[in-house]
């Protein structure tokens, strides 16, 4: 079971989890996969598809928070000649590509609510209607859903149909955070190294068992996503070397920099690197859409800041005190002493603004723990973009 799941890890909790996958798996059964951002929800929807009897059929994913509101029933359902601007020919959706096989919808709690009415009737009657026509069509399609948002908490506020998802939960497999499965780092770490080296062509020198141990010792909030793109960062950045405690701590110790905000700036930096560093700090607690942020950046001495406040005269770029965000509920415009926060315009140097952009977004991210709705609420944007940017960035 565990090689034809090709899932990574011999902790109990993963043994939990591939004993559940394995009494599913053979089923035609909804399933629900559950677990914060980056645990690998997406690979145990894989395991359950490779060990069905839908094998040999197609698994198709789909991601609902990357597409757009206005084209998601489309997408999904397909649509019928002319029965939209564009539509110059009919053309099916997702399920119906997924007939006899397995569709994955992973995000399902960004699914709007009539999206939603329509998904519970394909779960409940095997059929669906495509945009502009009025003639049913009958699939035969398993569905595997997947959300890290609390779904119970997302239908007592409304956000979520009661009846959709407890016909979705009827089997929930949760996917442990890493914290939770430490033990399996070392495997985890081997994988991904042998794998990026081999398909870059890099020499793979391994990681001395220090190093494993550092890698135990940090909480991972990005979980098994964040332990790839270092390890792959790792070997890029040290390529032929054996990676040491040394290389990881220094790794660590730079992905952890302002992100817990009791920590003192570092005294041994540069000048330029600690107002670099207190900008992005800064950037952290920006209230306001990404958009007005890059204008600022770009025009330092507009009349007006990010916080509504006129700029100071000196064209300084003003940012928001720390304490101005207590929370991403928190609508309190409250800029304490102006002048700690105000930064002169050359220490962002040759900083791009997609860089800023990536930082703020990651550091959000770290923050609130890979919470994506706290994270949007915080920056002023709606969930889809910010999972956009991710993509874009490879967060």
């Amino acid at each position: 079971m565990r090689k034809s799941a090709n899932i990574i890890g011999k902790s109990e909790k993963m043994n939990e989890m591939l004993s559940m996958i394995g009494q599913v798996a053979t089923t035609d059964i909804s399933v629900l996969i559950t677990g914060a951002s980056g645990v690998g929800k997406e690979m145990a929807a894989k395991a359950i598809h490779r060990n069905s009897k839908r094998k040999h059929e197609k698994l198709i994913t789909v991601n609902c928070a990357a597409i757009p509101t206005g084209i998601i029933e489309s997408e999904l359902f397909g649509h019928k000649k002319g029965s939209f601007t564009g539509a110059t020919e009919s053309r099916k959706g997702y399920f119906e590509a997924a007939d006899k096989g397995t569709i994955f919808l992973d995000e399902i709690g960004e699914l709007p609510l009539e999206i939603q009415a329509k998904l519970l009737r394909v779960i409940e009657q095997g059929e669906f209607i495509r945009v502009g026509d009025t003639k049913s069509e009958k699939i035969d399609t398993r569905i595997i859903a997947a959300t890290n948002r609390d779904l119970l908490l997302e239908v007592k506020e409304k956000n979520f149909r009661q009846d959709l998802y407890y016909r979705l939960k009827t089997v929930n497999i949760n996917v442990p955070s890493l914290v939770e499965h430490m033990d399996d780092i070392f495997d985890l770490v081997e994988r991904f190294g042998f794998e990026f080296t081999v398909k870059n062509d890099i020499p793979y020198k391994g990681f001395d068992s220090a190093a494993i141990d550092i890698m135990k010792s940090y909480e991972w909030p990005g979980n098994v996503r964040e332990l790839k793109n270092v390890v792959e960062s790792l070997l890029v950045m040290n390529k032929g070397k054996r990676i040491t405690a040394d290389i990881v701590k220094e790794k660590l110790n730079m992905e952890t920099i302002s992100s817990n905000m009791n920590l003192p700036m570092p005294v041994d930096m540069e000048s330029d690197q600690v107002e670099r560093e207190l900008i992005l700090k800064q950037l952290l607690y920006l209230r306001q859409d990404i958009n007005d942020i890059k204008q600022i950046l770009v025009n330092p001495s507009a009349s007006a800041s990010v916080s509504g406040e006129t700029t100071p005269s000196n064209s300084a770029l003003f940012l928001p005190s720390p304490n101005s965000i207590s929370s991403p509920h928190d609508n309190k415009e409250n800029i304490e002493d102006a002048s700690m926060y105000a930064l002169n315009e050359d220490t962002i140097g040759e900083i791009s603004l997609d860089e800023l952009e990536h930082e703020m977004i990651k550091r959000c991210l770290e923050k609130f723990k890979g919470n994506r709705r706290k994270t949007a609420q915080v920056l002023n944007i709606s969930e889809r973009t910010l999972y956009r940017k991710i993509k874009e960035y490879e967060i």
